[in-house]
């Protein structure tokens, strides 16, 4: 069995693209985006354009924020489309974990950051706005906010103006299709 085949069952498989993994990866996969054979990605009730995922695994994977706080952040979902974090299986919530510490790494040391804040806002109450178990991955720098604390407060702001502003088929009035593409493009060869 291969190591990262052995954090999961065995009924579970990572997705492995052929012509797109090294071995540094060990059985995680990056993948083309656009591809004829892909299904859409969803973020909720939402259609996610495969070209702003940079990152993905047979249950999980990662994209551009919309609505950055800071440069850098992403988020990390399950492909599977649960709302809350309870009920992810074991396999799900370790997978997530892994993808969003892989993606952390990486873009704390491409965005030359010092630290990075992994938050999951679980339920209405917690302040999540899309009912779909995500983590927001930040890296983070120095004096990035004058208390390090807001950072959550501008989170739960950005949520609630996805809320209420989200709808992928409409005009964006926040980055353009074509500025988090770009972005997904430079961090997909992070993971080559």
């Amino acid at each position: 069995m291969k190591p990262a085949q052995s954090l999961l069952s065995s009924g579970s498989r990572l997705l492995l693209i052929p012509g797109r993994r090294s071995p540094g990866l060990r059985g995680f996969a990056t993948f083309k985006p656009k591809m004829a054979s892909e299904q859409p990605f969803a973020f909720g009730p939402y259609k996610i354009d495969p070209a702003e995922v940079f990152y993905a695994t047979s249950l999980s994977y990662a994209m551009v924020n919309l609505r950055p706080v800071i440069p850098g952040p992403s988020l990390s979902l399950s492909l599977s489309l649960h709302a809350r974090f309870v009920d992810l299986s074991a396999d799900e919530t370790i997978d997530l974990w892994l993808t969003a510490k892989k993606v952390g790494g990486q873009l704390e040391h491409y965005h030359k950051a010092s630290s990075l804040t992994f938050t999951i806002q679980d339920g209405p109450q917690a302040g999540q706005t899309v009912p779909h178990v995500h983590i927001h991955i930040l890296p983070r720098k120095g004096g990035d906010f004058k208390e390090n604390d807001e950072i959550y407060d501008a989170i739960d702001e950005k949520e609630k103006e996805l809320k209420q502003n989200l709808n992928l088929d409409k005009e964006r009035k926040d980055r353009s299709s074509e500025e988090m593409t770009q972005e997904a493009g430079e961090y997909r060869k992070l993971f080559l």
